[in-house]
C-alpha cells in the first residue's frame, strides 16, 4: 500500500492465474514461502493460524490451478514426512514476489492526486 501527504492510499491485490484460476495471491504465496523456509506443511499452517487440513486443501488447489506441482510432500518414514517446493514452485514464488515488488515501486512513483476541497 502506497500512502500519499493527503491520506489518499493506493492498494493493490495481485494474483498469478493458469488457464483462468488462481495460483498465487499474497496468502497462498506467504503459504508457499513458509512450507519453503520450515518444510513442512503443517508447520506453516500453525504459522499462518489455520488448520493443517485447510493448509492442504490449498496446496492441492494450487497445485491443480498451477497445471503442475509447486509443492511435492513427502511421506513419513524413519525420518518423519515433510514438503518442499518444486523447482516449478520456487520459480513460481519467486516470480510472484518480483512481481509484487515492482508494482509497489512502481505504484511508488505514480503521481499523487492533488484534490482541493468544494
Amino acid at each position: 500500500m502506497v500512502r500519499n501527504r493527503v491520506g489518499w492510499t493506493l492498494s493493490v491485490k495481485v494474483w498469478l492465474g493458469h488457464d483462468g484460476n488462481k495460483v498465487l495471491g499474497p496468502g497462498r504465496a506467504e503459504l508457499l514461502d513458509l512450507i519453503d523456509r520450515h518444510r513442512s506443511i503443517s508447520a506453516a499452517a500453525r504459522l499462518m493460524g489455520m488448520s493443517y487440513r485447510r493448509a492442504w486443501s490449498l496446496v492441492r488447489t494450487t497445485n491443480t490451478a498451477a497445471g503442475v506441482p509447486l509443492v511435492a510432500a513427502v511421506k513419513g518414514g524413519s525420518g518423519g514426512g515433510g514438503a518442499e517446493l518444486t523447482p516449478a514452485g520456487r520459480d513460481a514464488l519467486a516470480w510472484y514476489r518480483q512481481l509484487v515488488r515492482r508494482l509497489a515501486t512502481t505504484a511508488g512513483r505514480f503521481p499523487r492526486p492533488t484534490f482541493s476541497k468544494a
